[in-house]
């Protein structure tokens, strides 16, 4: 009961509680669309559902490029903060659901041919380009709205809405699908009329202390600090040493874990012979349903944590992943498999959340978008390299003729990639100018009080 309690709005600071509201509703909803572009879910679903209609090799390009669709779209970021700046926040990322919501509609109507192969992926492409704009301009949002000190515990329960939602989305248009592989046809229209609903509750949504935000990135400065040139992104990590040098950490941290995304789906379906909803399950619903529980654990850290020192503790259980992926798959036991998607889910819900907020211990205050821009930015280019690499090396590996597992090898390398990433964290903690900052950091010493907006 008391975790229930958690969730409504009486638990939230009083000046935040009007926009909780709006913000979890639109979190319920918006995922009867998004399902449909979640990479561990699609991917499953296209694999399965084109296998014989299309040739193989395609097909598992396909598969890496709709694994890594979610990421790799975040490298129009920059444009979206270029689009939004000095716009109503609010009414900006309005159409950009709404764009995601027709998106999902040339999906469901796409046939089941080569043609719709394509349809199909460059509808997940260009709808996830549509959620990575929404997600750059949401963290400055979430600046305004929501008090530092509990800002990580207020959008992890958005998080943990959202996918709790996609996981049993997921596992039911898996169980729908496995019962007749036309139910997306009526499923994916339907979910466009729910999402709907929460496109309505978000609009209600009010950014505290708007004008001045509008006004601040109005100014000359600030208009050119923000820019549709790829490089402005090269000059802000250039401006901010440390900042690039976490970003450098991240990226490889990063890199391991999304080249490990496209292989598990071609593990399950050719090693494991998994259909529809068991894929789901393992690649989608298992991790995202546990997310929750843990979620509110790595919250309360990063509430009162530097992100540099959140990392350091968090990335270990990436690496645990990773090591159960390999012995998993080497050996042909599926329930290593599974006990890895657990430790999956446990690394994603600190994830979740460092992803989203980590960046505004870097960020000066009106330059959040802006540094949420080049770090969705750099999620965007190894979005668009990892997976694919990924699913190259496993198709090489396979071919190779040798006596050994291509998911092991691949996810060997996976591990080290991450490890390097992980090793990074920890030098960057004992840099004099990152010390510096996490002393100065306020949550460090004495947190505000939770009485207070």
């Amino acid at each position: 009961m008391r975790v229930l309690w958690s969730f409504l709005p009486e638990s939230i600071p009083p000046m935040a509680r009007a926009n909780y509201r709006r913000e979890a509703l639109a979190a319920v909803f918006i995922p009867f669309a998004l399902a449909a572009t979640e990479g561990s879910i699609i991917s499953v679903l296209v694999r399965v559902a084109y296998e014989g209609r299309v040739d193989t090799v395609l097909l598992n390009l396909a598969v890496g490029v709709l694994a890594a669709a979610p990421a790799m779209a975040n490298i129009t970021s920059f444009v979206w903060v270029k689009l939004s700046h000095g716009s109503p926040k609010i009414r900006f990322m309005n159409l950009l659901q709404l764009a995601l919501l027709a998106m999902v509609l040339v999906i469901a109507f796409s046939p089941r041919s080569g043609l719709g192969l394509v349809t199909t992926t460059l509808a997940v492409v260009a709808g996830r380009m549509f959620w990575a704009g929404l997600v750059t301009i949401r963290s400055t949002v979430w600046s305004y709205n929501y008090r530092r000190d509990t800002r990580a515990q207020i959008t992890g329960k958005f998080a943990t809405i959202q996918v709790l939602s996609l996981a049993i989305l997921g596992l039911g248009l898996g169980q729908a699908m496995d019962l007749d592989d036309r139910a997306f046809r009526v499923m994916l229209p339907l979910g466009v009329l729910l999402a709907a609903i929460g496109v309505w509750h978000y609009s209600k949504i009010r950014v505290r202390h708007e004008a001045s935000l509008l006004a601040g990135e109005r100014r000359g400065e600030s208009r050119k600090a923000v820019s549709l040139n790829p490089w402005s992104v090269v000059r802000t990590l250039r401006d901010d040493r440390p900042f690039a040098r976490f970003m450098s950490a991240q990226f490889m941290l990063g890199m391991g874990n999304m080249m490990a995304g496209a292989p598990l789906v071609l593990v399950l379906r050719e090693q494991f012979e998994l259909e529809y909803l068991a894929g789901i399950l393992i690649a989608s619903s298992i991790p995202m349903g546990l997310m929750p529980l843990f979620i509110p654990v790595w919250a309360r850290l990063l509430d009162h944590t530097h992100i540099v020192r959140f990392r350091t503790i968090h990335s270990w259980a990436f690496l645990l992943n990773l090591s159960l992926m390999i012995v998993g798959v080497w050996t042909g036991q599926l329930w290593l498999i599974v006990l890895a998607s657990i430790a999956k889910g446990i690394a994603f819900a600190g994830g979740v959340l460092a992803w989203n907020l980590g960046h505004l211990d870097f960020a000066p205050p009106g330059r959040e978008s802006q540094y949420m821009g080049v770090h969705v930015t750099l999620t965007g280019v190894r979005g668009a390299l990892a997976p694919m690499l990924g699913v190259s090396i496993y198709t090489i590996a396979a071919s190779s003729g040798f006596h050994f597992s291509p998911g092991a090898w691949t996810y060997a390398l996976c591990l080290l990639v991450a490890g390097c990433g992980t090793a990074a964290f920890f030098v960057l903690a004992k840099d004099p100018a990152v010390r510096r900052r996490i002393r100065e950091a306020p949550f460090e010493t004495a947190p505000p009080s939770r009485t207070s907006a």
